[in-house]
């Protein structure tokens, strides 16, 4: 099966300026995910990008870069579009991609295996489409009209350590999604069809949007440097 795994990088960045390229434990943001997903044997790894500074860390990295056009590098763009244009430009070059790995470079830390881990349970499971997530606490709340409203048995607590899968939530980290192509053709979406949950470890949820998540990040990334993927292997939900 043929996978476009891309990495989709905007040169403009409102909350922290120039935020692919700044030094993140020692080297350019970006760079923590093209090595890992060019640590992947046989994966294609593409960035999406329309700013020429990034271009050239890319592509000095090794990765094949997809010019992107002004009006898909926008404060409003989203990412769909973004995808459909590098398949686009992909099948031109080497024909349709089967699936497409999304990788945001904003999400740094990932164990090494993880990537091997979701293509081959993308594989295992025959999803159409696999969305990266963590364990979060379960004792969710909300408001309805000013009333409290729990999403869980508040009557019967129970340890987390003791509760079934069902009764398990999971964050969407941004992280990574595996999509095959047609999902993005016929829906416009990075999610459809038979989804399933890519249940990753908690320190590869980070998402930097702030210099204090680049603290932590770095902090995260230093301890798991050469360390090898967890040996267990977490469960899968999937819905349709």
């Amino acid at each position: 099966m043929s996978t476009l795994a891309l990495i989709p990088a905007r040169g403009g960045s409102k909350g922290i300026p120039r935020k692919n390229l700044l030094n993140v434990a020692g080297k350019p943001l970006i760079l923590w995910t093209i090595e890992q997903a060019l640590a992947v044997p046989g994966l294609r790894v593409a960035v999406s990008t329309e700013d020429p500074e990034i271009a050239t860390v890319a592509a000095a990295a090794g990765a094949w870069i997809i010019a992107r056009p002004a009006d898909l590098a926008q404060d409003e763009t989203a990412t769909e579009p973004v995808v459909e244009h590098a398949i686009v430009k992909y099948t031109e070059r080497f024909g349709r991609p089967d699936r497409v790995l999304l990788l945001q470079a904003t999400s740094p830390v990932r164990r090494p295996g993880t990537i091997d881990r979701a293509l081959a349970q993308f594989d295992r499971d025959s999803v159409d489409s696999l969305v990266g997530v963590v364990h979060t606490p379960p004792f969710i709340w909300s408001l309805d009209d000013d009333q409290a409203v729990a999403h869980w048995d508040w009557q019967h607590r129970l340890r987390r350590q003791d509760m079934r899968a069902d009764q398990l939530r999971y964050r969407e980290t941004g992280s990574l999604y595996l999509t095959r192509t047609d999902i993005y053709e016929r829906t416009h979406n990075r999610m459809g069809g038979r989804i399933g949950l890519f249940v990753m470890d908690e320190v590869e949820g980070i998402d930097i949007d702030t210099l204090d998540d680049v603290a932590v990040a770095e902090s995260m990334l230093g301890g798991l440097v050469g360390q090898p993927t967890p040996a267990w292997t977490p469960g899968c939900k999937s819905a349709s």
